[in-house]
């Protein structure tokens, strides 16, 4: 896809954000367990950095999807995974159904803000006996004079102890599993800044990485919200939910690129100058020539995923190239970071250094926004190979 001009500024002004007022304050932030969101996003947002793919009439840009994919890759430069998932949580996983299929009240009163970078948005998907299988939520919604009341609970929720609001699939109805889900703008504060009556945040949850990114446990009784900020109709949401995966997906292959690359480069860079046995670590032919197949098999993925990108643009069904992007992203991130590492020797065990971040971090995108397996089985669909089907 070529990139023009406009790509280019939108990718140095969030870059140069990234160097001033993120990257300076990673360390801190990954020794505090969470990032200040609201500072962040807040200088985004007056950016406009949040809102690049967004309505202009709700404070966005309005622009297409490839000036998105630049954003998600520009974020890759960030010194660790948590604050770029976390960004995109914001971007393209909480809010493209709230878009796209949101009501006039609910695109006012919450769209707008987390565009703004005044709210931070969380999703409410995953439940306890239910990640992937997202068919299985056992979440409720019921319908009460004007508002849903809500009872269930939500797990692995990022950005959860700081959202102001959260994109929550409930069940609303006692149809079929696919048909009976609905997405809903859920506000969790109150005037004050409490959380909503009915709304309790269980524990903060301590992770293997992505450590600057709060993650959080939700419980929710008796929790009324107005049917105004249902978004779409009512039992469309599993399939809303799908839309917004491709998205997520895509933006999880994109986002890793940059970060990829870096591991590489500071791991030659690492080895050049660290000796053994007489020589530096890379003039032995086994590390030079892992880095480059490491390498090439970056570029391959960078090439993949642009693709798919591309395959969107023109409006065609992207999602057996998202499934692969993301399916290969999780799998090359960990064989980048684990080879990487190995090659640093002690130092690549211990926390200090940017490598072994990265091998925790990077270890999420086999499992989050849909397993391994979960992509593997969407291949196989598109492919024609399930069992049964010929």
């Amino acid at each position: 896809m070529k990139l023009t001009a406009e790509h280019d500024q939108i990718r140095d002004t969030l870059k140069r954000y990234i160097d001033e007022h993120i990257n300076p304050y990673v360390d801190e932030w990954e020794d505090a367990g969470i990032f200040p969101a609201h500072k962040v996003y807040k200088g985004l947002g007056d950016l406009g950095l949040l809102g690049v793919t967004k309505p202009v009439e709700y404070g966005g840009m309005g622009l297409d999807w490839s000036y998105g994919a630049v954003v998600a890759e520009t974020l890759g430069h960030i010194n660790c995974g948590g604050i770029p998932m976390a960004i995109g949580v914001q971007t393209d996983m909480a809010t493209p159904a709230l878009a796209k299929f949101g009501t006039e009240a609910a695109k006012e009163d919450i769209l707008r803000p987390t565009i703004a970078g005044d709210f931070v948005a969380c999703l409410g998907v995953s439940e306890v006996g239910a990640g992937s299988d997202v068919a299985s939520i056992k979440t409720t919604a019921k319908k009460d004079g004007d508002d849903y009341v809500i009872n269930g609970g939500k797990m692995w929720t990022t950005s959860g102890t700081q959202a102001d609001w959260m994109c929550l699939l409930a069940n609303t109805s006692d149809d079929g599993v696919h048909r009976n889900k609905t997405l809903i703008a859920l506000p969790l504060k109150d005037e004050n800044g409490k959380l909503r009556k009915g709304i309790s945040i269980a524990r903060k949850l301590k992770k293997l990485g992505m450590r600057s990114s709060d993650t959080a446990e939700f419980f929710f009784e008796d929790v009324r919200v107005p049917q105004r900020y249902r978004i779409g109709e009512e039992g469309a949401g599993f399939m809303y939910q799908m839309l917004q995966f491709q998205e997520e997906r895509l933006w999880a292959a994109l986002s890793s690129l940059v970060s990829l690359d870096n591991t590489i480069d500071a791991t030659i860079d690492y080895t050049r100058q660290r000796k053994a046995f007489g020589k530096s670590i890379l003039d032995n032919q086994v590390v030079h020539f892992r880095m480059a197949e490491l390498k090439t098999e970056v570029q391959a993925l960078r090439s993949l995923t642009w693709d798919a990108v591309e395959k969107m643009m023109a409006g065609e069904d992207a999602t057996m190239l998202a499934s692969m992007a993301k399916l290969k992203v999780g799998r090359l991130a960990r064989e980048v970071n684990d080879s990487c590492l190995q090659y640093w020797g002690g130092m690549g065990f211990m926390e200090e250094t940017l490598v072994s971040r990265s091998y925790r971090d990077g270890r999420l995108g086999s499992i989050g926004g849909g397993a391994d397996e979960v992509m593997l089985s969407i291949i196989c669909k598109y492919m024609g190979t399930l069992p049964g089907k010929s």
